[in-house]
């Protein structure tokens, strides 16, 4: 908050001030009083599901036929090397929280290794889109399984419609105030894993049955334009957003018990057990229904269902199942937008309207408003390309941002290496944060094989926080208002 300014009132799910949280929690607190802590109640097993719940969604149940698409039979491959990938990236996440267990995430590692407020702005403003445009993928994808549910047949035009009135819905539920809660989240998580689950049990039953085709399993069919590796590192880089999500659960470690002690152990556990149902998913699909179907279907688990068991009205039930997934995908990651806008503003470093909150309801309805009209001008964009497939050009530019960001995490590992704690931590093994910076600078790189489309979503998103940052300058500058610097540990709250 800058000097001057009146207290805004606080979002009511933003949760009470961390410890030490600087002019927030003072305005909230007694003089001389240590501001109140959050309470510590997921142990193992709620982090675990945590973690899976948050991996699981969007990315395996819509993209899967993206992904056959691009390598051709052999789709689990790129799952399997992004699962690799997210496995470097999380060694050097675990290093960061166990070193500073505080639920800020990269905001915090960045602005402790290099003490730039503008590379601080600019990590968190992407963090913040990435939410956005998932939220978007999701949106999408939730469209196609009600118009596949439904059996209806409404075609792009309407599919839009749909994916915009969910967002409108999403924006209405994010207004009214909703508290995240780790008990939801493991109903939640339950839904999603049964639906992947159910393609990997009709599957196997399914290839018992020899009633599916192993010869596509191994087999590379490459566009003409892209030889094999260039194929498989641009399938990978869609594949990645299935993997993301576990860095999410860095934000919670204020909230866990001995989160220098589960943390290694359920965040490894947790991304091996979601990477071996993606390749058995992967596997599964590409076993029973022929690349092209699988690639043209928006909801291509559904075809596998469909084809495995054909007898059986199992496919009437998982489009309900992936709506429910990507729907709470959905929700999330637009909490998650709306917040961290709202702190942003909050802090002076974005317009300080942005940081309204509703007198009755106490949830920030500017900055919810906001990153809805953020995801319509997406939706609709990418829909309005007739050369470009709405969900995997969501989805591409989600992972292509937090590639960029998990870059400068790997960097911000080796740079912070010198900054001594008194508590024993996590240390990621010898070079692996190096190969951590090639691997997800790669894949962000445009020689990775992604689509134009992805770069071009993503600048517009720069573009416009670069923008909204420059009006903040000016406006502060004519209002005699002092830019606060960004403190990472006020962002949500």
């Amino acid at each position: 908050m800058t000097e001057g300014d009146e207290a805004e009132p606080v979002a009511e799910d933003a949760g009470p001030p961390r410890e030490g949280a600087g002019p927030m929690a003072e305005a909230t607190t007694s003089a001389g009083e240590d501001p109140p802590a959050l309470r510590r109640v997921m142990g193992p097993k709620l982090l675990l599901l945590f973690i899976i719940g948050d991996i699981l969604g969007t990315g395996i149940y819509a993209l899967v036929g993206q992904v056959a698409e691009e390598v051709g039979g052999a789709a689990w491959l790129p799952f399997l090397v992004a699962f690799a990938v997210a496995m470097v990236t999380a060694f050097s996440y675990l290093e960061l929280v166990t070193k500073y267990p505080a639920a800020a995430g990269a905001a915090l590692y960045a602005h402790k290794a290099f003490g730039i407020h503008f590379l601080t702005f600019m990590v968190t403003f992407v963090v913040m889109c990435s939410g956005i445009t998932s939220a978007s993928t999701a949106s999408r994808a939730f469209a196609s399984n009600l118009n596949e549910g439904f059996g209806l047949d409404l075609g792009n035009g309407g599919i839009v419609l749909i994916a915009l009135a969910f967002m409108v819905l999403v924006a209405a539920v994010n207004f009214r105030g909703v508290g995240e809660s780790v008990k939801v989240n493991v109903v939640l998580t339950l839904v999603e894993l049964s639906g992947l689950l159910l393609v990997i049990l009709i599957g196997v039953f399914a290839i018992a049955g020899g009633n599916a085709d192993w010869g596509r399993v191994i087999a590379f069919d490459t566009p003409e334009d892209k030889g094999v590796f260039l194929a498989v590192t641009s399938a990978t880089s869609l594949a990645f957003f299935a993997m993301v999500g576990f860095e999410d659960s860095v934000n919670m470690a204020e909230e866990c018990h001995e989160p220098r002690r589960i943390f290694p152990k359920i965040m490894i556990t947790g991304l091996t057990i979601t990477g071996i149902i993606y390749v058995l998913v992967a596997i599964c699909a590409v076993a029973l229904v022929p690349v092209g179907p699988l690639a043209a279907s928006e909801t291509p688990l559904v075809e596998v269902v469909r084809a495995g068991a054909p007898g059986i009205p199992a496919d009437a039930v998982l489009p309900f199942i992936s709506m429910f997934a990507v729907a709470n995908s959905a929700l999330i990651n637009m909490l998650m937008a709306s917040r961290l806008l709202y702190g942003m503003a909050n802090q002076a470093v974005l317009p300080k309207q942005l940081a309204r909150v509703h007198p009755f309801r106490r949830t920030p309805w500017v900055a919810i408003i906001f990153t809805t009209l953020i995801s319509f001008a997406l939706i609709t964009y990418v829909s309005l390309d007739d050369d470009s497939d709405v969900v995997s050009a969501l989805g591409g530019t989600t992972s292509l941002l937090l590639l960029a960001v998990f870059t400068i995490v790997n960097i911000a590992v080796l740079v912070l290496r010198r900054d001594r704690v008194d508590a024993d931590h996590f240390r990621a093994p010898p070079g692996l944060p190096v190969v951590g910076v090639i691997t997800s600078a790669y894949l962000v790189l445009p020689f990775s094989g992604r689509d134009a489309i992805q770069y071009e979503l993503a600048g517009l998103l720069l573009l416009l926080g670069l923008v909204l940052y420059g009006i903040t300058l000016l406006l502060n500058r004519r209002l005699g208002v002092r830019t606060s610097t960004l403190d990472p540990a006020e962002l949500d709250g």
